[in-house]
């Protein structure tokens, strides 16, 4: 999860993840390239009177300012398209789980499971144990397996809301009426902290996310105490 005064993204815990920071980081090197070009050349013009008649109307010149930033924008737009298709991409999900927005919780569904599901509100702020995180702690973790594809299916029962976890790359809107569906995959256990990314009322701020990433045999036993 993020730390204070953090500036940077949050560790990736998920391969999606690792693509984006990777994409992040590829399209800030190029941005910082044109700045810096960019800027040496505004200061040559500001610092020289030097000037060269042909090259206000030179062909080559011309040619070189539309190809080049033609170029940049496929150098952008090939990794960019990659990683979209990745995200979208499901394959033989070993577990699905359906996720319900409202004002102002969660709701989740174990659907390959005949009777697990349960509500995830925030814990108030005077029910906190030390150690737990004010407006990020629920009283009902999501409790999913590491190291497998889980299909989330993501809706909502009243206005708008957005399911979102940063450290595993996952923000998908909660949509009434429609179904919207992520892959989770995370490649170690622990605790990943999330809040729904849409403003949706009074409490938007008051709707934390929780996934507990486990080992398959952990979770396995979990079902079978929820069940």
């Amino acid at each position: 999860m993020a730390y204070p005064f953090q500036l940077g993204l949050q560790d990736a815990s998920s391969p999606i993840m690792e693509e984006l920071m990777n994409f992040h980081d590829h399209t800030l090197m190029i941005v910082f390239l044109i700045s810096s070009l960019v800027l040496y050349i505004i200061t040559l013009m500001l610092t020289t009177k030097l000037t060269h008649t042909s090259t206000m109307d030179a062909q080559e010149v011309e040619t070189i300012w539309t190809i080049l930033p033609a170029m940049i924008l496929i150098m952008i737009a090939l990794p960019s398209l990659r990683i979209l298709y990745m995200m979208d991409e499901i394959n033989n999900p070993a577990l699905t789980v359906k996720t319900m927005g409202h004002q102002w919780y969660w709701s989740y569904e174990y659907t390959d499971y005949e009777d697990l599901s349960f509500d995830s509100y925030m814990v108030p702020t005077s029910d906190l144990k030390p150690g737990e995180l004010r407006l990020l702690e629920v009283d009902n973790r999501v409790v999913l397996p590491m190291e497998l594809p889980v299909r989330m299916l993501v809706s909502s029962e009243d206005v708008l809301h957005s399911w979102a976890v940063p450290s595993l790359g996952l923000k998908t809107d909660a949509i009434p009426g429609r179904l919207n569906q992520a892959t989770i995959s995370s490649n170690r256990p622990g605790l990943f902290y999330g809040q729904c990314s849409e403003i949706c009322g009074t409490n938007h701020s008051f709707m934390p996310i929780v996934l507990e990433m486990v080992p398959l045999k952990n979770f396995e036993d979990w079902s079978l105490s929820m069940i």
